[in-house]
């Protein structure tokens, strides 16, 4: 069992950064691939990255990639979402999730964190 919780979510305006948290509590957390997933108002939760549990492999959605990086520290038990050059097409609720491996499917995660918000404004 894992608990998640994000945090650094907030508003901010276009071309701004954030970075994201996720922090796990619970055993053996390099053992799980983690994804990062948003959603917005009226739409369907959408993949916005991967990290592997060693923390190696990162993959992005097209819409994020070169703007967006995932890494992790094991040993403090988070992943982060660095997020550059943010558009007002960001703005959503942000989650992450584990899983045994990494998918780019959010059915197939097991544990969420509540979500945190950011708004980015034009």
């Amino acid at each position: 069992q894992v608990q998640l919780v994000e945090a650094g979510g907030g508003l901010v305006q276009a071309g701004d950064s954030l970075r994201l948290s996720c922090a796990a509590s619970g055993r053996s957390f390099s053992g799980y691939a983690i994804g990062w997933f948003r959603q917005a108002p009226g739409k369907e939760r959408e993949f916005v990255g991967t990290i592997t549990g060693s923390g190696r492999t990162t993959n992005y959605a097209d819409s994020v990639k070169g703007r967006f990086t995932i890494s992790r520290d094991n040993a403090q038990n988070t992943v982060y979402l660095q997020m550059n050059s943010l558009k007002p097409d960001d703005t959503a609720v942000y989650y992450c999730a584990a899983a045994g491996t990494t998918y780019s499917d959010y059915r197939r995660y097991w544990f969420w964190g509540q979500g945190t918000q950011v708004t980015v404004s034009s």
